[in-house]
């Protein structure tokens, strides 16, 4: 029976780091990202913000970018949850986006994209 149960329990923690996050992959998926936005120490805004510190921050602040008023006005304050539900499709997010894009449908490169993202602070270092 102790047996079965470490089998069980070593194949669950194997299931779930299949399942994990992976900041590595995340960054080859940014490269989609990268054409409008910029991350790291010396990022700017360019067509789209600058992605720094995105986790815990009002939609529609960083300061120096021009955002639409429905970004301004959408009262989201990005997390994990908002951002995959965005990045799926965020004209249905934020109806009247100046973001063109068509939407990240993988939830796996989604989960990796926002392991990626996670490791910039406000000032764009790693953390």
């Amino acid at each position: 029976m102790k047996t079965l149960l470490i089998a069980a329990i070593a194949v669950t923690a194997f299931a779930a780091q299949a399942q994990a996050q992976d900041a590595a992959a995340g960054e080859k998926v940014f490269a989609v990202c990268r054409p409008c936005h910029q991350v790291g120490e010396t990022a700017k805004n360019v067509v789209g913000p600058v992605l720094n510190g995105l986790f815990g921050r009002k939609s529609g602040t960083v300061g120096g970018y021009n955002y639409s008023e429905a970004n301004k006005n959408s009262g989201i304050t990005w997390d994990e949850a908002v951002f995959a539900e965005y990045i799926r499709d965020p004209r249905a997010k934020i109806p009247g986006t100046k973001m063109v894009y068509a939407g990240l449908k993988d939830e796996k490169r989604t989960q990796d994209l926002i392991a990626y993202l996670k490791q910039f602070d406000a000032s764009g270092k790693k953390k």
